[in-house]
């Protein structure tokens, strides 16, 4: 299942871990880690082949991230390594020292929530629900529901079976600790008197020392600022030198400078001494409570450290999706046989550091199956062959050891027995080996421990040697790799390679893309042809001359340059293609999109449609029944009031009219009669029928009264509106109030209103037809006052008028009759033109408004604001 030592030296380079940079990636898990628990499940990390291990490490992680984007609430602190201190007290007559037995107690608390959090179901909604689930130790009760617990994170749930809970050992704990971790006074009998007493001994020492150090103040031998200090545990004051000798006591040190004694005072010695004698006796206490406590948690040591497995186990999986979410990884689909279909495939570590630099890493599509199982990649030097490998070798050694790695959600990975690798330069000084003899040295090893289920990557296949033969040697391996049906990604120059893979089955050929007008690498992996190293367009690109050029092609010979510069043509047009492929696809998904968006409206409409039919034969029913009831209550009136015989006959005579027309539209129903039912139906008809002819005379009628009126008005207007000079009696279009113009410049005219001057346009005028009668004088009295009060308002609203109106957020009624009340003002005022703010939104109170102002005859136009200043979200209203 896991890859051993032996097996890993073998198979693998020293530094295989380093070669695909492995190690850098236990660094960022490490540092993702809460402590050390963590940390060493990273340290332990190890190539596993086995499918279901791998799987259900990749359900963990997978797990533990969604609780990180649903769930605030997993427990992530006190995450405290105890294992050691616990595996001490195994021996008899020791103990947990009090910090010791804090971070047991804080850690316990942890662990606690942990296994409670996990137990949730599917079932549980709240806190309470899950608060009431604990976790049972194997085999000590049964549950009577027979049916599987389906929990909500099944794969972390799993890692706390058989966890033991210890909240009694909580309880204990909290006996003795205060929530500073500190033993309390109260954690027995002993120690409560012992720190009383120890309290009244330092207040009656401090109370003494006060007292002597008042006194040596006042006598000049301890200056003014001088107070207690404490000196190997006793009390004592700083005195100087030369001074020791005014205060009886003992000298129990000096300051460095020797500038200070610190003496112990007579009086004080005995009370020190009791101190000392108490402290000795606190600790003794204080070390018989936590043996009691420890004696308590010794026998669950075994059940605890197996608690503190579980927390690192925890640890690591969290860390796991912090790493996933740093290099934007995920959980692919697994297969247990060998197999990779990665879509969107990146290097972690370079995208990492790509980032930094604000570049973006180019994603690799890769895909090796049973029936293409050996992948030759080609292409220029510096085009991204070596990360191609190194991506498909971290990625399958992450995936293995159970961490999510940078891949598209359609992706599938299988798994691999072994992984072997010969990346770089293997020289070795002190073996003897040159660079040609070390990679030898690695293809006798894949060659004899390959097999169906090993994994090769080999960079630069063959080099290091003479063409010819190192490429003849190349493929020689290659054909016994082939015969082990050994899966791999190697990358190599050598035309008779690419040759090869291209004439046999099992393996296919791949090419790194190169821009060859922008003379620059793509870093995009195409499968399916073999790539040109671009040689010649390289070496111009660099400066080389060309008679160098022209030199090196003539040796070559006219074949191999043509040849490759149709290889460079066929993946230059295959590329082409290729995106015109994507394209067409992707314009397939929008088709598909939409058909299914046009399908669901189809559907909506019928719904609707339906509901509509529904509705209306609902509401029919209730209009049946309804003349059905008046048919009745006619008939009762008729009976109740004793009608003429001449009435009823009449009324009689009209049903049976009614009747025969019935009947006549009826002719075609399937007895050749009518029901009641339908009878009724079609007189009601013939009312309604009635009622909305009247109804369209009568609206025809009014509608041409209205344009008749509409017409003289304009005529008569048309007739006033003649040349405005001075002392013309006019008034604003619109409105009734009228004034006497004072004076006339160009298109502009001043109106005096009563006791108010203002200007405007002359077009906004209209004289005013004198009446031939004279007003009465209580009409004239009227007038004054209403001429007042008018100037009184229009006063006040001249002073408090804004030429913004602000009408967002308000209902469409409330914001029409804003607008209609602020353009009377602004008309009042005498306003060019004002602005109305009502939002962009959906543009339904924008077109309510305008549609408000296109009705007012003083309103000569209106507009959006410009850009700058609100653009559509205000209207301009000129006047």
């Amino acid at each position: 299942m896991f890859v051993n030592a032996y097996l890993c030296s073998m198979i693998y380079p020293t530094n295989f871990e380093s070669k695909i940079g492995f190690d850098k990636i236990r660094e960022l898990l490490k540092a993702r880690c809460l402590s050390t628990l963590g940390k060493e499940q990273v340290d332990a990390l190890a190539f596993c082949t086995d499918p279901a291990i791998i799987g259900a490490w990749l359900d963990q992680t997978r797990e533990m991230r969604r609780i990180q984007q649903e769930d605030d609430n997993f427990p992530l602190q006190y995450f405290f390594d105890m294992r050691q201190a616990i595996a001490r007290i195994r021996l008899e007559n020791t103990h947990l020292e009090e910090d010791e037995l804090f971070d047991l107690r804080r850690s316990l608390e942890t662990i606690i929530a942990i296994v409670r959090f996990l137990a949730q179901t599917e079932g549980d909604d709240d806190d309470d629900a899950q608060g009431e689930r604990q976790v049972k130790r194997d085999g000590e009760g049964d549950d009577d529901d027979s049916r599987p617990t389906r929990y909500r994170y099944p794969a972390l749930q799993e890692l706390t079976r058989g966890v033991v809970v210890f909240p009694q050992l909580l309880r204990r704990i909290d006996q003795i600790l205060d929530k500073l971790g500190h033993i309390r006074d109260n954690a027995s009998p002993a120690l409560a008197q012992i720190r009383s007493e120890l309290r009244r001994t330092e207040g009656s020492i401090s109370h003494t020392l006060a007292s002597i150090l008042r006194a040596a103040q006042s006598e000049g031998v301890v200056d003014k600022d001088v107070a207690p200090t404490l000196r190997d545990g006793r009390l004592v004051i700083p005195v100087a030198p030369g001074l020791k000798r005014k205060i009886k006591g003992i000298v129990h040190d000096e300051s460095a400078t020797g500038r200070t004694v610190f003496i112990e005072p007579t009086e004080v010695v005995e009370a020190n001494n009791r101190i000392r004698e108490l402290e000795s006796e606190e600790r003794k206490e204080v070390i018989r409570i936590l043996s009691e406590v420890t004696r308590e948690v010794r026998p669950h040591v075994k059940e605890l450290l197996a608690a503190y497995g579980m927390l690192a186990k925890i640890d690591l999986v969290r860390a796991k999706a912090e790493l996933a979410k740093l290099i934007k990884a995920i959980e692919p689909q697994l297969q247990s046989q060998p197999y990779i279909d990665w879509i969107g495939a990146t290097h972690p570590l370079l995208r990492l550091s790509l980032e930094k630099q604000g570049k973006q890493v180019v994603p690799l599509d890769i895909i090796l199956t049973p029936q293409k199982r050996m992948l030759i990649i080609s292409g220029p030097n510096a085009g991204g062959k070596s990360v191609c490998l190194k991506t498909v070798g971290l990625l399958q050694y992450m995936l293995q050891c159970g961490l999510s790695i940078p891949v598209g959600e359609r992706s599938k990975a299988g798994i691999f027995e072994h992984l072997m690798i010969d990346i770089g330069d293997e020289q070795s000084i002190e073996n003897d080996l040159s660079t040609y003899s070390s990679h030898l040295l690695n293809m006798k090893n894949m060659m004899k421990t390959a097999n169906p289920g090993t994994l090769l990557l080999i960079d630069e296949f063959g080099t290091g040697t003479e063409p010819q033969i190192g490429g003849a040697i190349a493929e020689a391996v290659l054909e016994q790799f082939c015969d082990k049906q050994a899966w791999g990604v190697i990358t190599t120059h050598y035309q008779n390679l690419k040759h090869y893979a291209d004439a046999h089955p099992g393996v296919v050929n791949g090419a790194m893309l190169y821009d060859r007008h922008e003379m620059q690498a793509l870093f995009k992996l195409a499968i399916g042809q073999p790539g040109s190293s671009f040689a010649i367009e390289i070496a111009r690109k660099t400066g080389i001359p060309e008679t160098v050029i022209s030199k090196a092609s003539d040796i070559v010979g006219t074949d191999y340059i043509q040849s490759d510069k149709y290889l460079q043509d066929i993946v230059r047009d295959k590329r082409y293609w290729e995106n015109k492929r994507q394209t067409i696809h992707q314009r397939e998904k929008d088709m598909e999109k939409t058909i299914a968006r046009y399908e669901n409206d189809i559907r909506e409409v019928e719904q609707e449609r339906k509901l509509i039919i529904k509705r209306a034969k609902e509401q029919a029913d209730e209009l049946f029944r309804q003349s059905n009831k008046r048919i009745e209550n006619a008939i009762r009136e008729i009976r109740e009031q004793q009608a003429e015989k001449e009435a009823t006959r009449r009324i009689r005579e009209d049903l049976k009219v009614f009747e025969q027309g019935i009947k006549a539209d009826y002719s075609q129903a399937p007895n050749g009669t009518m029901s009641d039912e339908q009878f009724a139906k079609k007189v009601e008809q013939i009312r309604l029928r009635k009622e909305r002819k009247e109804k369209r005379k009568a609206e025809k009628a009014k509608q041409q009264q209205k344009r008749q009126e509409e017409v003289r008005q304009a005529a008569d207007r048309h007739q006033q509106r003649k040349t405005i000079a001075p002392g013309d009696r006019v008034r604003i279009i619109g409105l009734t109030t009228i004034g006497t113009v004072e004076q006339v410049e160009g298109d502009n005219a001043t109106v005096i209103f009563g006791d108010m001057r203002t200007k405007m346009r002359a077009g906004r005028l209209e004289h005013v037809i004198e009446q031939t009668t004279q007003p009465t004088l209580e009409e004239r009295l009227g007038a004054v006052k209403i001429s007042k009060k008018t100037r009184d308002t229009i006063d006040e609203h001249r002073k408090n008028f804004h030429q913004d109106l602000d009408v967002r957020g308000m209902r469409g009624d409330e914001a029409l009759n804003a607008v209609q009340y602020f353009i009377d003002d602004a008309i009042l005022m005498g306003m060019d033109r004002v602005r109305i703010l009502h939002g962009k939104g959906n543009g339904i109170l924008r077109q309510l408004i305008r549609d408000y102002l296109s009705g007012i005859p003083n309103v000569t136009g209106y507009r959006d604001e410009h850009v700058q200043f609100g653009g559509a979200g205000i209207t301009v209203v000129e006047l």
